[in-house]
């Protein structure tokens, strides 16, 4: 499988540089898997596709300000640093800009030493292992010192960063927003509940087994990096309750997506965890946990794309792509979203 089987091309004026005015306003494309028909509303129209028993799961992780730039102490080189993922209390692997020059033991200081980060580990492809050395609460030190990591393909600043949240987000620890599911409101939220549907909750840590884009022309030797997810005994009971009852099950997102379908792969029905996964789904996947999927338009040669391929079909989604670029439908993480069913 080529990874130019999943290129397609994007005017540059169709990435979505900031959100819309009102998150539920954006624009919602309805692809339907087995008519191959294809709808265009607007997301606020999304509490008509679903249905009383539905389960609706949504990712609750919380992005924190993950980007962080220091200076090496002993030569003062300036080194950016993004947080991916605590391994435990005050060890964090992370991605630096500078890689080349941070070595073991280098010491990173950011905010005049309010913050250091010693080299612990070195990793391949610029990633490294941090022990993280400082006074007082580390998350309210990194709300003061580090700023919201944004993907590269945003070139505006953004005015009010909770619109890189969901409303529903509260568990800190993503290096990345879970942006299906920044469409939805409290409002939506609600209406979604009154028509009987069941709302549920996983977490996923977003890290760089999501972004990483992918290098190898094929497909099948590209390594995800590991992404930590918990599942909660309700949670799992809920689900294979629904499950055995026939009932839909829902993702928003990617990661929602990821996250019940690992749980599932590994243990054959929906298990309370926490654990990793590195989970590469592509075309050629026989999906086992979910039913539909809430998501938004995706990178060209991107493993999001590849794992939406596997869940419609390629020739259904290059498609629905080709006609949101015809429609001016707005692309990546601010942009508009699809939902596939």
């Amino acid at each position: 499988m080529k990874l130019s089987e999943f290129d397609f091309d994007l005017p540059e004026e169709l990435i979505a540089q900031h959100p819309v005015k009102k998150r539920d306003t954006s624009r919602l494309m309805v692809v339907d898997r087995e008519t191959g028909s294809i709808e265009h509303k607007h997301f606020y129209d999304i509490v008509d596709y679903l249905k009383p028993g539905d389960v609706l799961v949504r990712n609750n992780t919380k992005v924190i300000p993950a980007r962080l730039f220091g200076i090496k102490e002993e030569t003062n080189g300036h080194v950016e640093v993004l947080l991916l993922k605590e391994l435990k209390k005050d060890t964090w692997e992370c991605l630096c800009g500078n890689a080349r020059i941070v070595k073991m033991n280098t010491v990173i200081s950011f905010g005049e030493g309010l913050l250091k980060a010693k080299c612990i580990e070195i990793k391949d492809e610029g990633i490294r292992v941090f022990e993280m050395i400082y006074d007082g609460i580390f998350y309210e030190i990194l709300d003061q010192l580090g700023t919201m990591p944004l993907p590269p393909y945003i070139k505006e600043k953004l005015a009010d960063k909770d619109r890189y949240q969901t409303v529903y987000a509260k568990i800190e620890g993503s290096a990345a927003a879970p942006t299906a599911g920044l469409h939805f409101t409290d409002e939506i939220n609600q209406k979604i509940i009154d028509k009987g549907v069941t709302i549920l909750e996983v977490t996923l840590h977003v890290g760089l087994g999501t972004f990483r884009p992918v290098k190898v022309d094929n497909v099948l030797e590209h390594h995800m990096h590991s992404e930590y997810y918990m599942i909660e005994p309700d949670v799992a009971d809920a689900l294979n309750k629904a499950k055995a009852e026939g009932r839909r099950i829902i993702a928003v997102g990617t990661t929602s997506t990821r996250t019940l379908e690992a749980n599932m792969q590994k243990y054959g029905k929906f298990t309370a965890t926490h654990e990793n996964t590195d989970i590469f789904i592509y075309p050629g996947y026989q999906y086992k946990a979910i039913d539909c999927l809430i998501t938004n338009f995706h990178l060209p040669k991107s493993t999001l794309l590849m794992l939406i391929s596997a869940f419609a079909s390629k020739e259904l989604i290059f498609k629905a792509y080709h006609e949101a670029i015809q429609e001016k439908y707005r692309f990546f993480s601010f942009g508009d979203s699809m939902f596939i069913k």
